[in-house]
């Protein structure tokens, strides 16, 4: 009998690395052996992919069928290799040329009457495809607007098994991607809504032109929500790779928008005080899935009532605004997801949180202790902080207009190029990015300007982390 082999990826976080899967037909008793540690759903293909080429008019080889997917030492997950194991099987059996599996990656889950079925992660494993030099991808149909995403591939649409094994004999073509749908996104709330707040405005404003973490204080109703969702508006769109990047995040979590793959929207996300580890940073059973702080990349995560969230989880914030990125380690093994986002925390002074602070009936300790729940090593990381006043008038003739989220968003923008121009021989593109020992030695402040930051380091009011975030802002708004 026949050796065949095809090409399918293997998917840990948003990296994919390219799997050989070799079929062999050989003699023994009839039965199929699958090696190359999978993981319990691929273990269960063999059911799956027996009875996709039976129901499709296919004979199944009654010999001992050997299916080894290398490295053999990398650990393997999920159904997308269904497609790829059957059209290996096949081939050795000389059904269908293998000629054109030689280029090919296939992926794809079976159903039992030979359907192609969509995976999570498509965009990803074309991704890996694509660094490997592969040269073909066979998807799902249903994804091919995901897939044609990714430049410098040919991507090619399956309906059915039948249709993958007539294009491999040369007897009919695969759909081909249409043209690539970019998200048109929702226009943004109005920041002209936001009644007074001079101090907490021109927060947002630094905050959204250097991309600076923001801690927002004040009395329940006198717009932190309302702020916190229009800094969005004032964000300048993702360029093309970090839209690529997001979409591949939501390709693995199976979040990507209805609309289209892309989207050059900054996400919002706002997680509830009750999610739990594994929904704000990552995990889950088997390998880790993307978590609020991943899904938030390149954009805005929102946690309204900061205090109210359990330590862990906020503490478990800080590497990621550290590194911008997540590792989550598993006994299935680590994955890693992209995390650079802004935080935006709200938070009231006080439990009982009243329309106004003279009204507050918590003893000094009881304000203590709620604030304190945002530890010091977390309000370490955040640049910027902000107090709301009540609203003391809402009639027209006392409210003068406010800036509109278009006036607001030029200077942002015209901020955000000159940050870019100034990193633009390093390759970052806003101040957060900047590393503390550069920003000293590459933006220098007169001595009388940087000495109130020199006499709270002495007398350890402000770390010095504290002092290079001084210094992200001083370069944001110069």
């Amino acid at each position: 009998m026949r050796l065949a082999r095809a090409w399918s990826v293997a998917l840990y976080g948003v990296d994919g690395q390219l799997v050989e899967i070799e079929a062999d037909i050989g003699i023994g008793l009839p039965g199929v052996h699958l090696v190359g540690l999978p993981d319990a759903a691929l273990h269960e293909s063999k059911d799956r992919v027996r009875a996709a080429v039976v129901n499709s008019g296919w004979d199944w080889p009654n010999r001992r069928i050997t299916l080894a997917l290398s490295p053999a030492t990398l650990r393997k997950a999920g159904s997308g290799f269904d497609l790829a194991l059957a059209c290996a099987v096949l081939a050795a059996a000389g059904a269908v040329p293998g000629s054109r599996l030689e280029n090919t990656v296939l992926i794809g889950e079976l159903a039992l009457d030979g359907r192609v079925r969509p995976v999570r992660g498509v965009l990803p494993c074309l991704l890996a495809a694509r660094r490997s030099g592969s040269r073909t991808v066979v998807v799902p149909s249903e994804t091919l607007s995901e897939a044609a995403v990714v430049e410098g591939l040919e991507v090619l649409g399956a309906n059915c098994l039948n249709e993958v094994l007539s294009w491999l004999a040369g007897e009919g073509p695969l759909a081909a991607p249409g043209p690539v749908d970019v998200e048109l996104p929702p226009p943004p709330p109005e920041l002209a809504d936001v009644v007074g707040q001079p101090d907490a405005r021109q927060a947002l404003e630094v905050a959204a032109a250097g991309g600076h973490h923001l801690l927002l204080i004040g009395p329940p109703g006198t717009g932190k929500t309302m702020l916190a969702q229009r800094l969005i508006g004032l964000l300048p769109a993702l360029h093309p790779d970090e839209a690529l990047q997001l979409a591949a995040i939501r390709s693995v979590a199976g979040r990507l928008p209805p609309t289209g793959p892309l989207s050059m929207a900054p996400p919002f996300v706002a997680p509830h005080h009750s999610s739990s580890v594994a929904a704000l940073v990552g995990g889950g059973s088997g390998l880790a899935k993307p978590g609020a702080v991943s899904l938030a990349h390149r954009g805005v995560l929102f946690m309204d009532e900061a205090p109210e969230f359990a330590p862990h989880l906020l503490e478990s914030l800080r590497t990621p605004l550290e590194e911008g990125e997540v590792r989550v380690a598993r006994a299935d093994g680590s994955v890693r997801y992209p995390s650079r986002f802004q935080l935006v925390m709200a938070a009231n002074p006080c439990p009982c949180a009243p329309a106004h602070d003279r009204d507050c009936i918590c003893p000094s300790s009881a304000r203590r202790r709620y604030l304190g729940r945002l530890s010091g090593p977390l309000l370490d990381r955040v640049d910027l902080r902000a107090a709301l006043e009540p609203v003391v008038a809402l009639s027209a003739a006392d409210v003068r207009p406010e800036e509109s989220t278009e006036t607001v968003r030029a200077r942002v923008l015209i901020a955000r190029v000159a940050a870019a121009a100034r990193w633009a021989d390093l390759g970052w593109r806003s101040n957060v990015e900047v590393p503390g020992p550069v920003l000293r030695s590459r933006f220098r402040l007169p001595r009388s300007v940087v000495r109130p930051l020199d006499d709270a380091l002495r007398r350890g009011e402000i770390t010095a982390r504290g002092a290079d975030r001084a210094l992200r802002v001083t370069s944001a708004v110069r």
